[in-house]
């Protein structure tokens, strides 16, 4: 079983992604599009819009990884030679071999390229054949028609949904849709059908 701490640095990435672990430097790699592309949040549990929107997200996730409970990536898109957005394993519970998969999103430029795919590849290879995973989970706005569609396309499997399971900016509150892939999901089907959407 490996560890998450701040002392172990993964790196992952295939000929078209890298994601690293997030460093102080990385804050001005994302901050054109917490400036320029506000809307990647719409649907977002934590906004990175505008400059202190990101400063906030951003020492949130440095915390929680210090913490050992989240571990958050920046994407390189090596394809266009860009950072292209960042993700994370979050609610680590090492006990339980189990975590969640989010905080995704990406730039406009590069949604819908093929990004996505290698990254969920890489992330799920390592939670299930390098951490040791049995779970890993995926929550949404259960509004977000494009990231539901996105998670079950990769082979998630709908478990259902948490309603009015937390507040959002404008004062309402959210149901959450519950999505997950386990181990055996994975050396049964999801691996391979994912070898097969990389492009």
């Amino acid at each position: 079983m490996i560890s998450f701490s701040t002392m172990n640095e993964y790196i992952l990435e295939d000929e078209r992604v890298l994601l690293k672990p997030y460093s102080e430097n990385d804050f001005t790699h994302l901050l054109p599009f917490a400036e320029e592309e506000t809307g990647l949040w719409k649907y977002s549990m934590v906004s990175a819009a505008g400059e202190d929107g990101l400063r906030k997200y951003f020492e949130k996730a440095l915390s929680a990884r210090i913490s050992g409970i989240d571990y958050p990536f920046i994407v390189f898109d090596k394809k266009f030679q860009q950072y292209a957005g960042s993700t994370r394993f979050y609610d680590i519970q090492i006990a339980n071999r189990a975590l969640q998969l989010g905080y995704t999103w990406y730039g406009k430029k590069f949604q819908g390229s093929g990004l996505n795919v290698h990254c969920k590849y890489l992330l799920l290879s390592f939670a299930f054949e390098n951490a040791g995973m049995f779970r890993v989970e995926f929550r949404a706005d259960a509004r977000n028609e494009r990231s539901i569609a996105a998670m079950k396309k990769i082979g998630c499997v709908e478990e259902g949904i948490l309603r009015q399971h937390m507040p959002i900016e404008d004062g309402t509150r959210r149901d959450s849709i519950i999505l997950s892939i386990l181990k055996t999901d994975w050396d049964n089907s999801v691996k391979e059908n994912l070898k097969n959407l990389l492009k």
